[in-house]
């Protein structure tokens, strides 16, 4: 495994944060009885912020950590990362 830093790492915080802003709206609109239509949009932001930052992830793990090994374990690694996809 690398030791080097992940330069993708800011960008994936950058996106949780965003889905924990939409997430915490989510919860504020279904107290406050908001359209279903509204929350599910909102919902649905959350989802692809989410999405996207476990793709951001993977990818980036695939690049990063996998790709420096030549070993059984890389190969077992990346049978484990790709369970999540």
């Amino acid at each position: 495994m690398s030791t080097r830093p992940h330069k993708s790492h800011p960008q994936i915080t950058a996106r949780l944060k965003r889905a924990h802003g939409h997430l915490a709206k989510v919860i504020s609109m279904l107290e406050d009885q908001a359209p279903c239509s509204d929350i599910a949009q909102q919902l649905y932001a959350v989802e692809k912020a989410i999405t996207n930052a476990k793709r951001t992830l993977i990818h980036d793990h695939v690049e990063h950590c996998l790709s420096c090994g030549t070993d059984g374990d890389t190969i077992e690694d990346f049978k484990t990362i790709t369970k999540y996809l």
